[in-house]
């Protein structure tokens, strides 16, 4: 006969468990990109949240100064909410979606194109890999 063990305990979610997401707040990531692929002067930093792993699951709060990024297989499907300025993609078909503060916008896993920041500006967002 073989004992059951019963699966371990989880404890439950709780207030502290919650975050904020709001940008000086989280963990700091200024994300990579390959050489060549962002214009002069591009800086843009996440404010991690939750999720830290981009394995999984993972988002916060985002800043980003004028400039463009050239995105040739962007790595995962994200959701954005923009909190001030204007952001802009733009596809490799030349089709081009400005988004500004109060917008709300889906960026799909393998979007080829450029982002490109047209004035600072803030989002939060949640990105799917």
């Amino acid at each position: 006969m073989s004992q059951q063990t019963s699966p371990p305990s989880i404890p439950p979610k709780t207030v502290a468990d919650i975050r904020t997401i709001e940008v000086g707040t989280g963990s700091p990531v200024v994300p990579t990109w390959a050489p060549g692929t962002a214009s002069p002067g591009w800086a843009e930093t996440e404010w991690r949240s939750f999720g830290h792993d981009e394995a999984r699951p993972f988002g916060g709060a985002w800043t980003g100064e004028a400039g463009s990024l050239r995105l040739d297989d962007y790595p995962y499907d994200e959701v954005c909410v923009m909190l001030s300025g204007v952001v802009a993609l733009v596809d490799s078909l030349g089709g081009r979606r400005e988004f500004r503060a109060g917008e709300a916008f889906f960026v799909p896993k393998g979007f080829c194109g450029t982002w490109e920041t047209v004035e600072p500006a803030t989002k939060v967002f949640v990105a799917l890999p």
